[in-house]
């Protein structure tokens, strides 16, 4: 709830004031003697913990009563994070009226003998302060708290009063009626965090509401926190919340499931179906795996277009082949039972598995943390600015990469550092900054742009001053050297470590950290700056294994980035087609590198050559003010495949918010996705990277207008025999037609269309039938247009051939978990399991 001075606009937080404890008697206002309505609560039949021989009971707050204890409390430097401390006492008064006739929010006033000690306010989390944030239950009850303030003289304060009064809220918010608490302190009020766990609540995430970073925490009754109230988790346990049986077995199911599907898709295993299919094409039949000597799988699933296997996660049984008794699922152990026929080698097979454990522990604690639902999602964060809203969306993501098993390997991050630096945790950091002699350091700039106005841009004047002045403190000319953002877990855990010498002899300086808030996005080395969105990504070096690679960044590969970029940002925004289907590029305009170092200095190349380097990328909040839209949302194209913990699909509740009938909302999403892409290879011989993470979506009420391609610098190519100049030449990888098209089957129909029309056809939107239809009327949009605007097509590709080479990630992965393709010859590197019947032939 909300308040100014006149209206409730300032958000309320769940704030004690660690400083209370009292003894306060009498309040002026209220009469010693008066006869007051106590609403008797009896979880307090007996005396509270640490409240004498009187039990603390609430009676509603009365507003002309209590405005004036109430605006006390409230105006005292202990409960600033109430934020309302500079309201008069009859605004104190019409704020309480506010809560009193609300519906969804009451007011209570906890006594002692007659004697005010709290004020509580209770509300409806899916009404109130959390509707767009919080996937509410029937019974959850939303509680703030502010304690009276400490009476100054230290002899009537009483020791573990508040902790006493803590308790008896939390007793009372049961007799009401609730089955879960919900609080949202702010993430930097540490003493009622402190006080909340010491009553068992379970800090879920951080989360963004309007004037404040809050700490989404609950206390379920009857749960392993509440009774162990006493004693919260802490020490060795600290962080592992996640990492309990019910957690991580819902991340086992899944991702058991999520392998037997993918690997049946590439051909690695083939289920056997214990059902007949009869006439109907795609219904679901029950199937089996055998694992000789060790496993049998069975589950009922659906076998869609392009093989795509949908798995019922609910109906999966892993059953003991000697003994024919259950077993508890285990990925790890589904790919021990593999690894042959999977083709892990052996020296690597470790590695992979520590991905796959990885993998479970964040999925564990996506479970842990909860998250907003479909339809919030689809929604949108009314509360917030477009900003706040794709940054909400981006954190609530449950899978990044639909194609692969191994999705979230980090290995190198420890607990502490997922709830830091994974996407998930929606938490915020701050870069680390180096100053590096420009001796031994490139900063590339883009077209248009001075050193000076890149630095006034991306870190303001008074940032830009700060760094500078800590150089002169050292005695260092700031003119010898260039500055440049690192990781703070790349800092620790490697700069400060494996370039000590460089550090040590003043080639990189150590300046602190910088200005921004950056909030990691799903494409883990880049964050986001909540604090000034208008500036851009930045992108870094982490030197984590995931997913098949070390996650660095080369400095060497840096040095065209920016070139690159100019050239495919002139392609795409001087084509007119393009600009009507809404299609644009967020430019990676600058871009720097150090190689002082020992290990650029020898001739063979090494992950260490990866260190150091970073590149800064266009924000899409920017770029949207710049081409002057308003009244859209950003969105990442993955949310298209996220389920909630309901099982619900975001694509579907977007279908439902727009409108539209489920084949005209999907005309217009690929007509803003897959024609752009088509037209791009077709005209320009221009290939992306098309993923889900990689397409941030525009929206309108729930329809897709348009899209931000980006991660361009590493995965752009130029497929024909175009003149580039040789800074840029790199890109230029030639292909022929057939491969062309096998860009779109790959990329496209098998890495994004085919997993989103098995979420519509499950979920009953819109048949898996249906759905190839409309991708083939929207290809024919693309076939029937001859030359356009006097631009000719250097290709004509073919997507109506018969059958395609089915080209397979995970086998890529499996056979090298260190490095899945060699980026030199990412085609040659490709691995095909035969062919795939297209669903858009003839």
């Amino acid at each position: 709830m909300t308040l100014t001075t006149e209206t409730t606009e300032t958000t309320e937080t769940t704030e004690t004031t660690e400083t209370t404890e009292t003894t306060e008697t009498t309040e002026a206002g209220a009469p010693a003697g008066d006869v007051v309505p106590i609403v008797d609560d009896p979880a307090l039949a007996e005396p509270a913990p640490g409240l004498g021989g009187s039990p603390l009971r609430f009676r509603p707050a009365d507003p002309e009563r209590d405005a004036g204890r109430v605006h006390r409390w409230l105006t005292h430097p202990g409960s600033h994070h109430w934020q309302m401390g500079h309201l008069a006492p009859e605004q104190v008064r019409r704020y309480l009226e506010q809560i009193a006739a609300a519906e969804d929010q009451d007011g209570w006033i906890g006594e002692e003998d007659g004697a005010a000690l709290v004020y509580v306010e209770t509300y409806d989390p899916s009404r109130v302060v959390l509707p767009d944030v919080h996937d509410a239950e029937p019974d959850d009850l939303g509680m703030h708290l502010l304690v009276a303030p400490a009476p100054q003289d230290v002899t009537r304060r009483r020791h573990g009063l508040t902790s006493a009064i803590m308790r008896a809220v939390v007793a009372h918010c049961w007799s009401l009626g609730a089955g879960r608490i919900v609080v949202e302190p702010d993430v930097e009020n540490h003493a009622v965090r402190r006080k909340n766990r010491e009553v068992g609540f379970e800090e879920l995430r951080e989360i963004t509401l309007p004037d404040k970073r809050a700490m989404l925490s609950v206390l379920a009754r009857g749960t392993r926190a509440q009774a162990a109230a006493s004693g919260a988790v802490t020490g060795a346990e600290a962080g592992t919340e996640h990492l309990r049986p019910e957690h991580i077995a819902v991340a086992q199911r899944h991702l058991v499931a999520k392998a037997l599907a993918e690997f049946s898709h590439e051909k690695l295993i083939s289920p056997v179906a214990e059902t007949d299919r009869g006439d109907v094409a795609g219904a679901p039949l029950v199937w089996r795996v055998d694992v000789p000597g060790a496993s049998t799988y069975r589950f009922l699933a659906r076998r869609l277009p392009l093989d795509h296997w949908v798995l019922d996660e609910e109906s999966l049984q892993r059953l003991d082949v000697v003994h024919g008794h259950q077993r508890p699922l285990d990925a790890q152990e589904l790919i021990v039972e593999l690894q042959h026929v999977l083709g892990v080698p052996e020296d690597l097979l470790g590695t992979y598995l520590e991905e796959v454990a990885a993998t479970l522990a964040s999925a564990a604690f996506k479970d842990h943390r909860g998250g907003p639902t479909a339809a919030q999602l689809a929604r949108g964060r009314r509360d917030l600015d477009v900003a706040g809203d794709l940054q909400h969306t981006e954190a609530a993501m449950t899978e990044g990469h639909p194609c692969f098993v191994a999705t979230n390997g980090r290995i190198g991050f420890s607990v502490d550092d997922l709830r830091a630096y994974a996407p998930e945790a929606g938490a915020r950091f701050r870069y680390v900054w180096l100053a590096a002699r420009r001796a031994h350091t490139r900063l590339e700039l883009g077209a248009g742009r001075t050193e000076a106005q890149h630095w006034e841009c991306e870190l303001g004047a008074d940032g830009l001053a700060r760094l500078h002045t800590r150089l002169h403190d050292l005695g260092l000319d700031p003119a010898d050297y260039v500055l440049l953002p690192v990781h703070p877990w790349q800092f620790r855990h490697r700069v400060a470590v494996s370039f000590a010498p460089d550090l040590a002899r003043r080639d990189l300086v150590v300046l602190g950290e910088g200005p921004g808030a950056w909030q990691p996005q799903q494409s883990i080395r880049t964050a986001f700056d909540v604090e000034h969105p208008e500036r851009s990504y930045i992108k870094t070096a982490l030197s984590i294994q995931n997913m098949g690679f070390l996650r660095g960044l080369s400095p060497a590969y840096m040095r065209a980035t920016p070139a690159i970029n100019e050239w495919v940002a002139t392609q795409v925004r001087g084509d007119a087609r393009l600009a009507e289907l809404g299609f644009d590029v967020l430019r990676e305009h600058a871009a720097i590198g150090y190689t002082g170092d020992a290990y650029h200095q020898a001739d063979a190349s090494s992950d260490q050559q990866k260190m150091l380097a970073a590149l800064w990328r266009e924000s899409p909040v920017a770029r949207q003010t710049e081409r002057g839209e308003s009244g859209e949302r950003l969105m990442t194209m993955a949310a298209l495949l996220h389920r909630d913990a309901h099982g619900d699909s975001v694509a579907a509740a977007l279908i439902e918010t727009s409108g539209l009938a489920p084949r005209g909302w999907l005309a217009e999403y690929l007509s803003a996705y897959l024609l752009p892409v088509l037209h791009c290879l077709e005209v320009h011989e221009l290939a992306f990277m098309p993923h889900g993470e990689n397409i941030i979506l525009r929206l309108r009420q729930g329809r897709v207008t348009g899209v931000f391609m980006k991660d361009i610098g590493e995965e752009v190519a130029v497929i024909g025999d175009r003149e580039l100049d040789e800074d840029i030449s790199r890109m230029r990888h030639v292909i022929d037609d057939d491969e062309a098209a096998q860009l779109i089957f790959t990329d496209v129909f098998g890495g994004v269309l085919r997993h989103l029309a098995g979420v519509l056809d499950v979920d009953g939107v819109l048949t898996h039938a249906a759905f190839w239809e409309v991708v083939s009327e929207v290809v024919a949009e693309q076939e029937a247009r001859g030359e356009a605007e006097g631009v000719s097509r250097r290709r004509r590709l073919d997507l109506r051939v018969p059958r395609y080479a089915h080209s397979c990630l995970n086998r890529l992965q499996l056979r090298n978990t260190r490095q899945m393709v060699d980026l030199a010859d990412a085609s040659g590197s490709l691995i095909h399991a035969g062919e795939l019947e297209n669903p858009i032939a003839g």
